[in-house]
């Protein structure tokens, strides 16, 4: 049996920022086949920025004729970013994190922010109160964003070690 990698606490949180970028991006691609809420209900990034004191309504661009929120969009995509960069760096630590290819961590954040963290601050109804259409449009969504990740950071991770025994025979020169 192979000796366990050493960590790499830095390694994880560029594999973290750069899976973070792309599976937000992968994130969002969903929620267009799969609207995760109808069109009547806030989105709850929205609802916290305003819980916070921001004009919502005020922090949007245009791009090709289209009104895009990048308030809302930020939220989403710095979390993406913080969240994957965790993931990256417990997966160093604790390598169960990425059980079923990061699959488990997309459920068990699913679960915690849309079962927990937006209904107790009112940013969503209770889990058990979503309509099935948002609750398929969210798993299916995160299932995608973690599994992004994890493929990114077992890709890095790979290349690293690949290198590693080159580097060590280049500085023993």
């Amino acid at each position: 049996m192979p000796a366990p990698a050493q960590p790499r606490f830095t390694a994880a949180l560029v594999a973290g920022f750069i899976g973070g970028n792309l599976s937000s991006f992968v994130k969002w691609g969903t929620e267009n086949p799969l609207p995760p809420r109808t069109p009547d209900r806030a989105i709850p990034p929205a609802e916290m920025l305003q819980d916070m004191g921001f004009n919502v309504k005020a922090m949007t661009y245009t791009y090709s004729d289209h009104v895009v929120n990048w308030g809302v969009a930020g939220v989403h995509h710095l979390f993406s970013i913080g969240f994957a960069m965790a993931y990256c760096l417990a997966a160093e630590i604790l390598p169960l994190v990425t059980l079923w290819q990061g699959l488990l961590f997309g459920l068990i954040v699913t679960v915690a922010f849309h079962g927990v963290v937006l209904p107790v601050f009112g940013w969503a109804p209770p889990l058990w109160q979503l309509p099935l259409d948002e609750l398929v449009s969210e798993t299916i969504g995160h299932l995608l964003w973690a599994w992004t990740i994890e493929i990114v950071r077992r890709d890095f991770r790979h290349r690293l070690q690949r290198r590693a025994p080159y580097m060590a025979h280049k500085a023993s020169l």
